[in-house]
């Protein structure tokens, strides 16, 4: 009796498990959907335009996004996610909210990309990347999951525009423990544990300026 129960359900998970795996990719393949509308209307609005006409990303099809944190950043959620997790690597939750809202801030301005991937990725082909975890020749695969599953979680509350702008529309930030000179012409807007955030002066002209860099 025991020894066909056991087969029983040996036969369940092996006959399910192409079922759940096609279940997470439907899962993962409308949260990208969604992502990818949501940015459309981030950069079309501005930072205080609100999300209409999609429902938002729900927590289960975002965790079915880069499940493994190993995928190519190709699509709005891994790439804020992975933005987060490296920036803000070991720093609390409001620190991590905060870089998203730099990055969401950045897809609706106009003097930067339109998608959260490009602004990811700006400035990659000439060397002068704009966060600098994306081209400094280390590793970008994720090593801890529960910190990453928290940056994909606040990724997919900053696409859904259910994050407060913590950084008070801020185009920049660095880490508190550095004092870069082109800190010097910008507003300062905000502070958090481990970050310093500005934005241009009134009348001001943003340039390129790149984030804090990776946290060890």
């Amino acid at each position: 009796m025991r020894w066909t129960v056991r087969v029983a359900c040996i036969v369940a998970l092996l006959f399910g498990a192409p079922a759940f795996a096609g279940q997470a990719a439907q899962k993962a393949a409308v949260a990208e959907n969604k992502a990818e509308v949501l940015e459309e209307q981030a950069a079309e609005q501005g930072a205080t335009g609100t999300a209409a006409q999609v429902r938002p990303i729900t927590r289960s099809e975002a965790r079915a996004v880069d499940p493994a944190g190993e995928a190519p950043l190709d699509d709005a959620i891994t790439c804020l996610a992975r933005s987060i997790y490296w920036e803000a690597k070991g720093a609390s939750r409001g620190d991590m909210e905060a870089v998203a809202n730099v990055v969401m801030n950045r897809v609706a301005s106009k003097d930067f990309p339109d998608t959260v991937c490009a602004v990811v990725k700006q400035g990659s082909e000439s060397k002068s990347c704009q966060f600098s975890w994306w081209c400094d020749g280390r590793p970008d695969q994720v090593v801890e999951e529960k910190r990453y599953d928290l940056a994909r979680d606040i990724a997919r509350q900053a696409l859904n525009r259910q994050l407060r702008d913590r950084t008070h529309g801020a185009l920049y930030f660095h880490d508190r423990h550095v004092r870069p000179s082109w800190a010097r012409t910008y507003l300062r807007t905000a502070r958090t544990e481990h970050f310093l955030f500005y934005k241009p002066r009134l009348g001001g002209e943003p340039i390129a300026r790149s984030g804090a860099g990776r946290r060890p």
